[in-house]
């Protein structure tokens, strides 16, 4: 991967989030779902006897033991060697997205890290709670009134909560990390991972099951997002299995089409329409200068005129990937390019390989269809 690659990947986001900072150089940003939550626990906590002052602390606070909790994750995982790319707060948590799966020892430090840093809160604000006024009443539906004196001890309820519940043995919680890690120093990486999401998406069922039952909407809405996350997790594992081995020349498309540095918008948007290529080369010459994708051509349609030169809107910064390289190794790298990354040996265009064609690559190899390897040129 070259230095421009490195960068643009370290640019690279989760859709729908918007960026509010960064903590010990990690981006930290909202997912758009987030204020959904906000707005519920709002509403939730006007019928209580706290005034809305101590709502907006309790929100606060819980929103400070995730970031909390995904913070360490980060700084575990930055003393493994492996750097976080950003941490993304969603509804119902939040993530920290590293730029590699760590070894199977070092994941087990990493996911360890946020329920271990949740349930140390949880026993210091307790212990707060009781040399401050005592705690007068630990029951739990009392703990799960708001009033003024039992804040701190809701406070600490919800992150003792936060890391329980991540330390259930199933994806896409800590516990199914922690789970994969261990099975992964017995088996392989893919087969720990199989069975991890499996318990995932068994553990989603059976919330799910219960949440209807007992009408209880939100247990069925965090029932959901557990079964996505699990079912994606097996969908990688498998997805790396039917790749491992594999070079990126076997997959990368070889008949495609480029464009000149000198060509206008105009002419990239009729060539746009007249293929079905979505990406495109952009070429001075034998080499290779930029990558034109078509959100950015449509752009540039929207906001210069179509004689201007695509040159002006190209990526120069685009994913390079070597013609040896394992695909399984590919597969993280398209994860955080974008759409398309270009095929190279040295300053030599060879293919492309895009998400689209590389989830085609892995429906084949799934299938028994196994294509030829492509030489070298």
């Amino acid at each position: 991967m070259s230095p421009r690659g490195n960068q643009r990947r370290s640019e690279t986001r989760i859709p729908g989030s918007v960026s509010v900072g960064s903590v010990f150089g990690v981006p930290v940003r909202l997912h758009f779902t987030f204020v959904l939550l906000l707005i519920f626990l709002l509403v939730a906590g006007l019928g209580g006897r706290q005034t809305v002052l101590l709502d907006v602390v309790f929100i606060l606070a819980l929103f400070a033991s995730v970031l909390l909790h995904e913070l360490s994750h980060a700084l575990v995982a930055r003393r493994c060697g492996v750097r976080t790319l950003e941490i993304v707060m969603f509804p119902i948590g939040g993530v920290a997205r590293l730029e590699r799966t760590p070894r199977p020892r070092q994941e087990l430090w990493i996911a360890s890290a946020g329920p271990a840093l949740n349930i140390f809160v949880a026993v210091l604000l307790i212990v707060v709670a009781y040399l401050t006024h005592g705690i007068r009443d630990a029951r739990l539906e009392m703990l799960l009134e708001p009033t003024k004196s039992n804040l701190l001890e809701r406070i600490a309820m919800g992150n003792l909560i936060l890391g329980i519940f991540n330390l259930l043995p199933a994806f896409p919680m800590d516990g199914g990390r922690i789970l994969r890690s261990l099975l992964a120093l017995f088996t392989t990486e893919e087969a720990a991972t199989r069975v991890a999401s499996r318990a995932g998406r068994l553990l989603a069922v059976m919330m799910g099951l219960y949440g209807l039952l007992s009408k209880n909407y939100m247990l069925v809405f965090v029932a959901f997002f557990v079964y996505l996350g699990a079912a994606q997790e097996g969908e990688a594992a498998t997805g790396r299995t039917l790749t491992h081995g594999v070079p990126v020349r076997s997959a990368m498309i070889t008949d495609f089409r480029t464009l000149a540095h000198s060509n206008s918008v105009r002419e990239a948007a009729e060539l746009l329409l007249s293929t079905t290529q979505q990406d495109f080369p952009v070429m001075h010459g034998d080499q290779v200068v930029g990558l034109l994708d078509r959100n950015s051509l449509v752009r540039a349609l929207a906001l210069q005129d179509g004689d201007a030169y695509v040159a002006g809107c190209m990526d120069r910064d685009f994913v390079r990937i070597s013609p040896g390289m394992d695909l399984a190794e590919a597969l993280p790298v398209m994860a955080n390019a974008g759409p398309c990354a270009l095929v190279m040996d040295g300053d030599r265009l060879l293919g492309m390989l895009t998400r689209e064609n590389l989830s085609e690559f892995v429906l084949l190899r799934r299938f028994g269809i196994v294509p030829g390897s492509r030489g070298n040129s």
